[in-house]
């Protein structure tokens, strides 16, 4: 009988303990960050960042993570070394002042086993505000070139610019600015 009491015991402390949170590092040759705007409704301009850096922390059977994700913002490349200069300036990005811009999670949501969202604050200028970035993909499996687990996924979200203090020529230059981030990250 103390046998069985024991391994019920057993039991009921392993099942309760969760797995051990992974940590992922984002790999900066497959992760772009991306925004577009309207260009006085002539066109949807889209740019990018080229070199990002940071981790992703999941433990999935708690259902429970963090995102922290470090953009260079001198690395903009809006395909034109004018306008990438244009853009690092005082008026928009003020990269001389502000190197970075950065993406901290609050909360990774979860519906059933599929990771569907990810609240947090967006810093930039050195200012913060909210961002709800919506994953519409996210995988995890052994990379078959790194040989070790990763995970990838695909999200967005919506800011102002003028939230930011880059409000300049708007609406024409439009203040709603979609932002996209394609990831993948490699387990360490």
């Amino acid at each position: 009988m103390k046998h069985i009491i024991f391994l019920l015991l057993a039991v009921a402390v392993s099942s309760s303990v969760s797995a051990k949170p992974e940590t992922y590092v984002i790999e900066g040759s497959h992760t772009y960050p991306r925004f577009s705007y309207s260009h006085f409704g002539f066109s949807t301009q889209i740019s990018r960042f080229d070199k990002t850096s940071g981790t992703i922390v999941l433990d999935r059977e708690a259902k429970v993570g963090s995102v922290n994700v470090v953009v260079s913002t001198p690395s903009v490349d809006t395909g034109l070394p004018l306008f990438n200069e244009h853009i690092q300036g005082a008026d928009f990005l003020d990269t001389a002042k502000y190197p970075t811009a950065t993406f901290i999670s609050s909360k990774v949501n979860f519906e059933g086993d599929k990771i569907t969202s990810v609240e947090g604050e967006l810093t930039m200028k050195g200012i913060s505000k909210p961002l709800m970035l919506t994953l519409t993909s996210f995988q995890c499996m052994p990379h078959p070139m790194l040989k070790k687990d990763a995970c990838g996924a695909n999200a967005t979200g919506m800011v102002k610019r003028s939230d930011f203090n880059m409000g300049k020529y708007a609406p024409n230059v439009g203040d709603d600015v979609t932002l996209t981030i394609s990831v993948e990250a490699a387990k360490e």
